[in-house]
């Protein structure tokens, strides 16, 4: 006997030895699962092992009657070749059956065949999610893959805000968690995870961030300005601050009495920022144009003698003045002119 075929015997021997353990494995399942659902794992089991050892046999039959004088691979690359050869052949049979599952849309048994059979419990939990089965498909993220932020997903899916929210908080996904909450109208929890986001966004000086959370998670817009308003004053990204602080402003008079507010009181090393947003804010609205217009020379007379280039800024409030382009052209040559004298 070559070493071929004992292996095929040994195989088979090992098999019926194996599949005698599973059925014992699969009905000790009785005591925690229901009797049809066992009923189904053994059905699918039995299918597969009738598979396997028809593939097993047919192999037999084919190595017995083998001409014994053909040359062969021997030895224990014989063995390799037979093993790979059947187990590729089983596995196949698994693919297929669990495509077969899906094409018929029952997605329980294509899971069962792919985490007890294939040994992949990643492609049955993602089946059972693409099959709806979101909470089962839960457990299997979470049970046998340990991946929470997954299994989180799922429960959210299926609407089970509880078990999700526990996940995305030992995530510390915040936000994630303020969300659910708002989804379960539980306001004041939604709040405090929220205002955790926010206070995180704060110490990392992400002020615009911490002001969204404000405006559009908390729906808190005067909480929202005073971030900015903060952070303008402090000097943290302190243009971007004051742009988005002048445009959640939507009243052409309440903005115009904030512009005016904010120069009045403004310190001379701010100015040239001041100027920047002023370019934006006269470009807004007509009614804006003289405000922001007067505040623009303001600040350019009072810096151009240490900043003679801020002259050119004076274009942004004239657009269609050609003149003035001449006088600041005029200007700079003169200044030019003064000090290489």
């Amino acid at each position: 006997m070559n070493n071929r075929q004992k292996f095929i015997d040994k195989f088979i021997k090992a098999f019926f030895i194996l599949v005698f353990l599973k059925i014992i494995g699969i009905l000790a399942q009785l005591f925690h699962q229901s009797f049809w659902s066992v009923l189904g794992t053994l059905g699918i089991f039995i299918i597969v092992a009738v598979i396997i050892l028809l593939v097993v046999l047919a192999l037999e039959d084919k190595e017995k009657n083998r001409n014994s004088g053909k040359k062969g691979v021997s030895g224990r690359g014989g063995n390799f070749y037979v093993e790979n050869s059947i187990f590729d052949r089983i596995r196949n049979h698994y693919e297929e059956l669990a495509e077969k599952y899906i094409a018929e849309k029952d997605y329980r048994k294509a899971a069962k065949v792919y985490i007890n059979l294939l040994q992949d419990n990643y492609r049955g939990a993602k089946t059972l999610e693409d099959g709806g089965l979101y909470n089962e498909a839960a457990v299997i993220y979470l049970k046998k893959l340990g991946n929470k932020s997954e299994a989180a997903a799922c429960y959210e899916k299926a609407k089970q805000y509880k078990k999700a929210i526990e996940l995305y908080k030992e995530l510390e996904q915040k936000e994630r968690v303020g969300d659910l909450y708002k989804k379960m109208n539980d306001i004041e929890n939604a709040h405090t995870y929220y205002k955790m986001v926010a206070d995180d966004y704060l110490s990392n000086n992400q002020i615009l961030k911490a002001s969204l959370m404000y405006r559009k998670k908390m729906e808190l817009p005067e909480e929202a300005q005073k971030i900015l308003l903060k952070g303008w004053e402090e000097n943290k990204d302190a243009f971007n601050c004051l742009n988005n602080y002048f445009a959640n402003i939507s009243d052409i008079s309440r903005l115009k009495n904030e512009i005016t507010k904010l120069y009045k009181n403004l310190p001379s090393d701010k100015k040239v920022v001041y100027l920047e947003a002023m370019k934006y804010e006269f470009r807004k609205d007509p009614e804006l144009e003289s405000i922001t217009r007067n505040i623009a020379y303001e600040i350019i007379a009072e810096k151009v003698n240490t900043r003679s280039d801020i002259v050119n800024e004076l274009k942004y409030f004239n657009p269609q003045d050609e003149v003035i382009l001449k006088d600041i052209s005029r200007f700079r040559t003169g200044r030019n002119k003064m000090f290489r004298n």
